[in-house]
């Protein structure tokens, strides 16, 4: 069995976590540790200071405990608001902290993209604008073109977590490119792991979102490559592999 350890901001869509863990279907541990949020608000300041060290490293012992292979801060906005040499420095903290291999949701969409081997993208966020502005920052520090950007003005991760297949069509609709080769919806506090495909499909392109690329990233971290069609173009493998 492989466990991966998740450190995951308040509550809002940890949910997708379990809901992965059956899609997947395989002998792969989801273990999700809350960390304190602090102020609900995509604010960057408030973001700072969720992102910051000592909220992190609180879960780790936790993690520690359930036999994790990896952890991956379960966050986008609070690691890309530190920009791409600050979320490097908050990632090396946090494995020099647990021990273990580390990454966070931001450098999972970097890494997303390019097993993807796509480079055009499109940004479909719920946050308020200035606060998408620096994740499309961070892919292009990333090498990523980025060819749109939009944001929903969404203050809380409380009020994303309400959304549900309606809101979050709405808002990859609004948000693809004609150009991009993929589109980007970067919030954990976003439902999406039971949307990916069907989002695949209404699209006609490959669909990157928070909770999804999350966990593909602690599936690298640990060496195992699964396929899962259900959670879209990233999970999918020709030919199947099952390791």
């Amino acid at each position: 069995m492989t466990a991966l350890g998740f450190l995951y901001p308040g509550h809002s869509a940890e949910d997708d976590y379990p809901r992965i863990e059956m899609m997947i279907d395989s002998d792969v541990r989801l273990a999700v540790v809350h960390t304190d949020i602090g102020e609900d608000a995509h604010r960057v300041d408030a973001l700072l200071r969720m992102g910051a060290p000592e909220r992190l490293t609180a879960g780790v012992e936790e993690l520690r405990l359930s036999g994790a292979e990896a952890v991956v801060w379960a966050c986008t906005s609070g690691s890309f608001v530190f920009g791409w040499d600050g979320a490097q420095d908050q990632v090396r903290g946090l494995a020099q902290a647990a021990g273990l291999p580390a990454s966070s949701t931001s450098f999972a969409f970097a890494h997303a993209i390019g097993e993807l081997g796509v480079r055009r993208v499109a940004v479909a966020a719920t946050y308020p604008s200035d606060v998408a502005d620096h994740f499309a920052a961070f892919l292009k520090a990333a090498g990523a073109e980025v060819l749109s950007v939009r944001g929903s003005g969404v203050i809380t991760a409380a009020e994303v977590g309400t959304w549900g297949w309606d809101e979050v069509l709405a808002m990859a609709r609004a948000g693809d490119h004609p150009d991009a080769e993929a589109v980007l919806l970067p919030d954990t506090a976003l439902h999406t792991a039971a949307y990916v495909a069907d989002l695949e499909r209404e699209l006609g392109k490959p669909v990157l979102t928070a909770n999804q690329v999350t966990v593909w990233e602690a599936l690298r971290l640990a060496g195992r490559r699964l396929n899962a069609p259900a959670l879209g173009a990233l999970f999918t493998k020709e030919p199947l592999i099952q390791a």
